[in-house]
């Protein structure tokens, strides 16, 4: 297996993962409009992605966005986006595209990663708690349109 930071090069492998990782979420296949979110979050650099493949075949990805933490004065990442193809997984694949996510972290003298998953994600959730992250049970959440 081999993950690199996603450049436009790797864009059509992406675009691929991106919407089957799109379509895992109920959303309809939009390879179009996959192309073209990913290809504008490359260019304008408003992400990082990072993306694993295994003999040259595209198999999974993670996306990160920057925010920050003003009480901390801090940079934080947001890991938004986390695929396997479904061939691919219980290899390791989605550990090994976060441990990618926290040496950028780390490189980047972050505060850390905030992430969210479905409560219903439990093997996500088993993940995420076996890799460090703590389950966060001092704040809720809001989301308006």
């Amino acid at each position: 297996m081999d993950i690199q930071k996603a450049t436009l090069n790797d864009l059509n492998a992406l675009t691929e993962l991106f919407d089957l990782y799109r379509m895992f979420y109920k959303q309809k296949s939009d390879l179009k409009g996959a192309r073209e979110f990913l290809e504008e979050r490359l260019t304008k650099k408003e992400s990082v992605i990072f993306i694993a493949y295994e003999d040259g075949n595209p198999i999974g990805f993670t996306q990160l966005f920057p925010s920050f933490s003003s009480v901390s004065m801090q940079k934080l990442w947001v890991l938004n986006d986390l695929y396997v193809k479904q061939t691919a997984r219980r290899k390791g694949v989605a550990k090994e595209l976060i441990n990618k996510a926290i040496a950028l972290a780390k490189e980047t003298s972050a505060k850390g990663i905030l992430l969210e998953t479905g409560k219903e994600n439990e093997n996500a959730q088993k993940l995420y708690e076996q890799i460090g992250f703590t389950k966060d049970s001092n704040y809720y959440y809001y989301f308006s349109l």
